[in-house]
């Protein structure tokens, strides 16, 4: 599975920070040229390049959520995929809105919002050490629950959610869900039709390989047909692709969930570099992803005990990302300095480092970085 040929990484750099941003494919980096290229000569567009792309790239994305391609949406951003479900929440007032401790902004803002206009209150789920987000969600959620938002993975760490248990008891208490995925789909396989959230959103630049600017949003079908968009761009109506005809207004949308299509959904420019990213996920596939991913993190508890600065808390986590803490301020100061100075790239959140492989990575990198680690050791001494 080892694909590091398929990016342009030079010799001596050590990325391991996919779960803030991916490198881009070369193949989707050649499209995005093209694409480019063709934008210098606007009179060889034809009608139809205004949508080809962009259901070509629904159809993908759907492969990896593991639904139809008539549930997915093309969004700017989770905060907009967010801000979209938000507008069709109507909750009881005093209700609350579960969400998970030091949740990424997007998936909190949001709903601070929501609790704010809609008289709710925010019920943030903590854990003791050693136990799972799943136990300390199921335990959160009751009969006063409004709504429940959550990641499949801790972003700060890849703490495992295992979505199709806690949505057993959403369904059950009638309670909407809506899922960030940013930090899990395309390296963690989901299918997100046996868990049928309400709405669930993606990045499309960290796992999913894609440019910055343009993600996913899958709808529950149950949404379709009722769903109010957040902007009623032309393109989401019926019978768009006659430009002839634009002018013939109608309050038809086209079918499932192109309603909630941002405005300029064709994105001329990023479409074909997601386009690339996500068809070449699909043709290495999801699980083998994960599996090879899990090799490489599984290593990581047992390179942390050699090093008693480490701290790799025994839980369950994603296989494609796995958090250390470092207590000693200290240290972690001087960890800050020194990777970097080696060409060593992670993520640090609060005292943690976010470890955050991909195919372009070997155990090699993962020794090295943990080689790294104990040289620090001996200097803060």
């Amino acid at each position: 599975m080892f694909q590091k040929t398929s990016f342009d990484i030079p010799a001596g750099i050590t990325f391991l920070n996919c779960a803030n941003m991916s490198p881009q494919l070369k193949a989707a980096t050649d499209k995005g040229i093209n694409a480019l290229h063709k934008k210098q000569h606007p009179w060889v567009y034809q009608a139809a390049d205004w949508f080809n792309e962009p259901e070509q790239l629904r159809v993908a994305a759907a492969k990896i959520f593991q639904t139809a391609a008539d549930n997915v949406a093309l969004v700017p951003s989770v905060s907009y995929g967010m801000a979209a479900a938000a507008r069709n929440m109507q909750i009881a007032a005093g209700k609350s809105i579960v969400l998970l401790d030091r949740e990424f902004p997007s998936n909190y803002y949001v709903w601070q919002q929501l609790a704010q206009a809609q008289q709710l209150h925010i019920k943030t789920v903590t854990r003791t050490i050693g136990e799972n987000w799943t136990n300390a969600v199921l335990a959160a959620i009751d009969e006063q629950t409004g709504l429940v938002a959550l990641p499949q993975c801790h972003w700060t760490d890849g703490a495992l959610l295992h979505l199709d248990v806690i949505s057993k008891k959403t369904h059950a208490l009638g309670i909407p869900l809506v899922l960030d995925l940013s930090q899990s789909l395309g390296a963690y396989p989901i299918n997100i039709d046996e868990i049928a959230p309400d709405f669930a959103v993606c990045a499309g630049y960290k796992w999913m390989l894609g440019p910055y600017g343009l993600g996913y949003l899958y709808v529950n079908p149950s949404w379709h047909e009722k769903g109010i968009p957040l902007e009623y761009s032309w393109l989401t109506r019926k019978g768009s692709e006659d430009f002839t005809q634009l002018v013939n207004y109608t309050e038809h949308y086209k079918p499932g969930a192109h309603r909630f299509d941002m405005g300029e959904y064709s994105q001329l420019n990023l479409a074909p570099i997601a386009l690339a990213a996500v068809e070449q996920l699909n043709e290495w596939g999801v699980q083998p992803i994960h599996n090879y991913l899990s090799t490489l993190t599984n290593s990581i508890p047992a390179l942390s005990k050699q090093l008693p600065f480490v701290q790799c808390e025994d839980i369950e986590y994603a296989g494609h990302m796995r958090g250390i803490t470092i207590p000693d301020a200290g240290c972690l100061q001087a960890i800050r300095k020194a990777l970097p100075e080696n060409n060593i790239h992670v993520s640090f959140r609060g005292n943690a480092i976010r470890i955050a492989p991909h195919v372009y990575n070997d155990q090699q990198d993962i020794n090295r970085l943990f080689e790294c680690l104990g040289n620090i050791q001996s200097t803060v001494r």
